[in-house]
């Protein structure tokens, strides 16, 4: 009985054994499976383009700019481009109304954008190694390592680089760069008034833009339907001195008037420097010829009008003053 009953006790410590050694390699043998991974390249993650890169680091002028003159379309297309990006502080560093005049003249302001892109992708590493590089715009930037630093056109630094892009590269600058072609100071020039404006302006001229009303010429003088014109002006006294009766006659007769009117002007702009030169300028009034002379260092026409004052310029041409009214010998 006693040995039956070692021999039971064996036989269960075998099983529990064999349990537990079952146990064991079921641990050993469980994993955890990792989450999977994707891996994204560069040029996958990199989506921005120049124009988003300026949007996006608070280059807020540039944008505006860009916007303006309708080139953020341009910007953003394949490229590659490399885009040297004036700050906000660089903008407002130009002279007091060069950027608005630059946002109203759409014109010049892409020059000048266009001026600041370099065809390709040039890199701070390259750039260096450079003396100039040809822009879209068509001229080139003078390009020069001093202390370290890269300066542009001799004022401006370039103070961050490399800011990749997936269709190019910017690098930011602290101050606006001009091409050699653009004068500034004609951006803040008054615009220049047209004939009409300038005669009415003038004060002394009511006479003649009465008459020019009469014969119907005001808006064509205006509008420069007629092209750039030089007109010898007569004063308001120069018409006073008319004979009695002569300037009521003309304002009856548009046909005698307009002749009258168009033999004081000539086609293209002829300036005082040029008019002593000349014998004679076939004027408007079916070519007839008016007669010049110098007579004492003053200039006649046709023997009897003094020009008084000269070279008044106008968007429409050249206004040059007489005391005396001419008459075409038709008349």
């Amino acid at each position: 009985m006693k040995l039956r009953l070692i021999a039971l006790m064996a036989v269960l410590a075998l099983v529990a054994a064999a349990c537990g050694g079952d146990d064991t390699d079921a641990e050993a043998t469980t994993t955890t499976e990792a989450p999977a991974t994707t891996t994204t390249t560069m040029a996958e993650e990199m989506t921005a383009t120049v124009v988003d890169i300026a949007v996006d680091g608070g280059f807020t002028t540039l944008v505006a700019a860009v916007q303006a003159a309708g080139l953020a379309d341009t910007l953003s297309g394949d490229g590659p481009f490399t885009v040297f990006a004036p700050t906000d502080d660089a903008f407002a560093a130009l002279p007091d109304g060069v950027l608005d005049a630059l946002l109203e003249d759409t014109d010049t302001l892409a020059e000048i954008l266009t001026y600041h892109v370099v065809p390709g992708k040039v890199l701070a590493a390259d750039v260096v190694g450079l003396t100039s590089a040809t822009t879209v715009q068509g001229e080139d930037i003078a390009i020069e390592v001093v202390d370290g630093g890269v300066l542009l056109n001799g004022n401006a630094n370039v103070t961050t680089t490399d800011i990749e892009a997936v269709n190019g590269v910017v690098h930011v600058i602290d101050n606006v760069i001009l091409p050699p072609s653009v004068d500034v100071d004609s951006l803040l020039a008054e615009p220049m008034m047209g004939l009409i404006e300038t005669a009415q302006a003038a004060g002394n001229f009511t006479t003649f833009l009465a008459a020019a009303d009469a014969a119907e010429l005001t808006g064509a003088l205006a509008s420069g339907a007629l092209g750039k014109l030089t007109i010898f002006a007569p004063t308001d006294e120069a018409f006073a001195a008319l004979p009695e009766g002569t300037l009521d006659s003309l304002l009856a007769d548009t046909e005698a008037l307009t002749a009258v009117l168009t033999y004081h002007a000539t086609l293209g702009e002829v300036l005082a420097a040029d008019v002593v030169e000349l014998d004679s300028y076939a004027s408007l009034a079916a070519g007839a010829p008016v007669t010049i002379e110098v007579v004492d260092g003053t200039v006649v026409l046709n023997g009897s009008a003094n020009v008084i004052q000269t070279d008044i310029m106008t968007s429409g041409g050249i206004i040059h003053v007489i005391d005396a009214v001419l008459i075409p010998p038709s008349s």
